[in-house]
């Protein structure tokens, strides 16, 4: 080990205390420019985070098949059941078509009933992540 001579390490004790003084920490005020549509974008993202959090909701699945299909008959049960949520899951190999959050099993077989007459190959579910 090297022992400093008095005067390097003077030197190097003046040196560090001047450059010390330079030395600035970060401004606390942080500015943060956003495009307003962003906002629009978080709270759809809640609204799908509080759907897929209710995992002891029923559903209703009306079909189980190719994506195309899938979405015609979601566009087709909107229009026919505009009072129902409906949304596309996709389950390997299929596309999912699944309706509704029901808490209670009584009131989804209600509705049930109801789908059943425009849609044959119905199936109440409830999913579990």
């Amino acid at each position: 080990m090297r022992i400093l001579t008095p005067p390097k390490a003077f030197f190097y004790a003046i040196t560090l205390s001047l450059t010390s003084n330079y030395i600035n920490a970060q401004d606390r005020n942080i500015t943060v420019i956003q495009d307003p549509k962003f906002e629009q974008l978080l709270n759809e993202k809640r609204k799908t985070n509080i759907l897929n959090a209710a995992n002891d909701w029923y559903k209703i699945q009306i079909f189980s098949g190719d994506s195309e299909k899938a979405k015609n008959i979601l566009n087709e049960f909107k229009q026919d059941f505009s009072t129902l949520d409906g949304t596309i899951v996709f389950n390997t190999p299929n596309y999912k078509v699944w309706v509704g959050n029901f808490k209670t099993r009584f009131e989804a077989e209600r509705n049930l009933i109801d789908i059943r007459k425009k849609y044959k190959n119905v199936l109440l579910i409830k999913p579990n992540k």
